[in-house]
């Protein structure tokens, strides 16, 4: 009979030295973990403390089962004498499904003389395992989510993912399964994710143990939730994360940057943001503003305000050499260590190490440095550049953090990084966290990160890859999302195919959960100080009124179109923070009966109620769009209503990204119409 302990939470096997447990984790939902000859840790990476639950637990000779909710595990043990070894060997399956009867996951079978392992933990120097685990492949099964990766595809069967982060990719190892499920895999190792037509399989390079978490639901927007539960949701996003944003690399002084907010007032256009980027420190690390170039920051925080603007600073965890701070944050052991040789990771503008988000007294003291140099002048918004963070070289296995090396934990330093600034801010009285962070781990949401897509190029195909990108950062639980409006590197302000480009794209990021226009323009400037030394160049004019007056017109538009939106905007984001929604969806998140709504890569919804359909090709004056079933359309500019469950040719014109509404709604699109609409419309 097998040796089952039966918990009031679980339920734990042992045998051959492997120790699992399988324990309830809030409704509908499971957390699975093994180990080798040692004792299960309770990390806490991205997981809360789940709220109790009861679940039946059931032991009937080699099965048991735990039953929580809607998710059931089935345990099956099996000893048997190992004829190639000569001894008796015991084994422990587990099969999940949902209360229906539908399979989940099954994991790997032995294959009889093939001796497969569904957990396998290949020991390692240092007490720790490299961790393996395998499933067998569901037939038709569809699968989304996993964070940000550059690529344009929808479902992820049969891909493999690299479970690291690079600037412009964020891993966020949740996957969402068309049925009916989803897993976390609560590990910040670096590794890969496998999603094959012959098995799934999960790849932890270094790790304590092996763990995910993994919940059922009868709809995506149930899985989701339940994910959201799970790791945090986000919070309400305030009022000036609801607008627009206007940023560019860089601008480098203060009167500049007071001129282009004080000239958006003067033509009547709106803007929540403005952002001072990288390198008005006077070195990199030093955390505060250069005095030649920004003398007074507590009276342009000041002016800001009196116009309705909030100003963002960027905020690097890259830490120069010679930095006024460097020598303190190396005595603390602040600093990430390499393994071997100079520790330095990167040598843009000079060597330099990076902050480690994973030691707490790090975290404190990188607040601490922000606090009194940037939020006792006012200022409430941080842009957490670099937070992979970007090596120079990505050998993750060079690199060694406070919490353990690089491979067994790396992916959770994003999350940390912008926890730095959640946990000061808070501590100092501010309630409406929002800090735009240019990576995302699961739980980051928590802390208030609106994710970014990194330094993206202006390109048609990168444009349509953040699309993709948006759509699975939604479903892997990161509902604030952002892109640079235009891309990030080769834009020419001069240039008639970037123009249009920049135009199809600031149309979509209108409708993104923030709207925010940032890159590095061309032709750049050259910036020197009074002693005639050289600081960072600045690139052209990012302004909207930079492309000439046709592009402004449009692109005025879009900006006022967003402060009409503002109303939708903030319901939607309520309902982030309340029900843990995505704000960009998938079109299946809402219409999961309709099968076309699976395979959508280049629409989505903006909330529950918006349909957008972004116009991806240079030149294209009309796209086909698909409006699912279940609901009638209102074409937001044409007005013509069309019945759901169809494809439609939408024209588009320059100046109209074909948008649609879903009639009886909540009626705060009831009067919304699209720049370039009819007149009287």
């Amino acid at each position: 009979m097998a040796d089952f302990e039966v918990r009031p939470d679980g339920v734990v096997w042992q045998g051959d030295g492997e120790t699992v447990y399988v324990q309830a984790w809030g409704s509908d939902s499971l957390r699975t973990r093994s180990t080798r000859a040692g004792a299960i840790v309770d990390t806490d990476y991205a997981l809360l403390a789940p709220v109790p639950t009861a679940p039946v637990i059931t032991v009937e000779g080699d099965i048991a089962t735990v039953v929580n909710g809607r998710i059931v595990a089935t345990l099956t043990a099996h000893q048997s004498f190992d004829f190639q070894a000569g001894y008796a060997v015991s084994q422990c399956r587990i099969d999940y499904s949902d209360t229906d009867g539908t399979v989940l996951l099954h994991e790997l079978e032995p294959g009889g003389s093939l001796k497969y392992e569904a957990r396998h933990l290949q020991g390692i120097p240092g007490g720790a395992h490299k961790v393996t685990a395998s499933f067998e492949p569901n037939a038709g099964e569809r699968l989304y989510g996993m964070g940000q990766y550059q690529q344009e595809l929808m479902d992820l069967k049969g891909t493999t993912l690299e479970l690291a982060h690079r600037n412009s990719q964020a891993t966020v190892p949740f996957v969402l399964s068309s049925r009916g499920y989803g897993l976390l895999w609560h590990n910040p190792a670096i590794g890969k994710a496998t999603f094959a037509t012959n098995r799934t399989e999960w790849v932890a390079e270094s790790a304590l143990q092996l763990d995910y978490w993994i919940t059922a639901g009868a709809t995506p927007a149930a899985i989701t939730a339940a994910y959201a539960d799970a790791t945090g949701h986000v919070p309400m996003m305030p009022e000036h994360g609801l607008g627009f944003w206007q940023c560019k690399l860089r601008y480098w002084n203060q009167e500049q940057l007071l001129d282009v907010a004080r000239e958006h007032k003067r033509r009547g256009l709106p803007m929540d943001v403005i952002v001072a980027d990288f390198f008005h420190w006077p070195k990199m690390g030093d955390y505060r503003f250069e005095e030649e170039f920004w003398p007074d920051p507590k009276a342009m925080v000041d002016e800001l305000r009196s116009l309705g603007i909030e100003l963002m600073v960027s905020v690097w965890p890259q830490v120069s050499v010679e930095s006024e701070n460097f020598a303190e944050l190396a005595r603390m052991n602040g600093l990430v260590r390499t393994e071997r040789g100079p520790n330095v990771h990167m040598s843009f503008e000079g060597p330099s190490a990076f902050l480690d988000a994973t030691n707490p007294a790090a975290r404190a003291k990188v607040w601490e440095l922000c606090k009194r140099n940037y939020f006792d002048h006012g200022i409430r918004l941080f842009w957490l550049d670099e937070a992979e963070p970007e090596y120079a070289v990505y050998d993750f296995d060079h690199y060694r953090y406070h919490d353990g090396p690089a491979v067994q934990v790396a992916n959770i330093y994003p999350q940390l990084f912008s926890r730095a600034f959640y946990d000061g801010q808070v501590a100092a009285g501010q309630a409406d966290v929002v800090n735009l962070v240019r990576c995302a781990w699961a739980g980051s949401q928590r802390y208030g990160a609106l994710a970014w897509s990194g330094d993206v190029h202006s390109t048609w195909t990168d444009f349509r890859r953040q699309i993709a990108a948006g759509i699975h950062m939604g479903i892997a639980g990161i509902p604030w999302f952002t892109t640079d409006i235009g891309g990030f590197h080769g834009g020419n302000i001069e240039d008639p195919e970037f123009r249009e480009l920049l135009i199809r794209w600031f149309q979509f990021g209108a409708f993104c959960p923030v709207m925010r226009l940032h890159g590095d323009r061309k032709p750049t400037e050259q910036v020197v100080a009074a002693d005639g030394s050289p600081r960072l160049v600045s690139g052209a004019s990012n302004e909207v009124w930079s492309y000439g007056e046709e592009v402004y017109e449009v692109l005025a538009a879009y900006v006022r179109l967003r402060e009409d939106l503002r109303p939708y905007v903030r319901e939607t984001m309520r309902h982030a923070h309340e029900h843990g929604q995505p704000v960009l969806r998938a079109m299946f998140h809402d219409f999961p009966g309709d099968e076309q709504c699976w395979d959508l890569a280049d629409q989505f919804m903006m909330g529950d109620e918006l349909l957008v359909a972004p116009v991806t090709e240079p030149g294209a004056r009309s796209r086909a769009v698909y409006l699912p079933e279940g609901a009638r359309w209102r074409g937001l500019h044409d007005g013509a209503v069309h019945e759901g469950g169809a494809w439609v040719e939408a024209a588009a014109p320059l100046e109209v990204i074909p948008v649609f509404a879903r009639e009886s709604g909540s009626g705060l699109l009831a009067d919304l119409s699209l720049p370039g609409a009819p007149s009287g419309r």
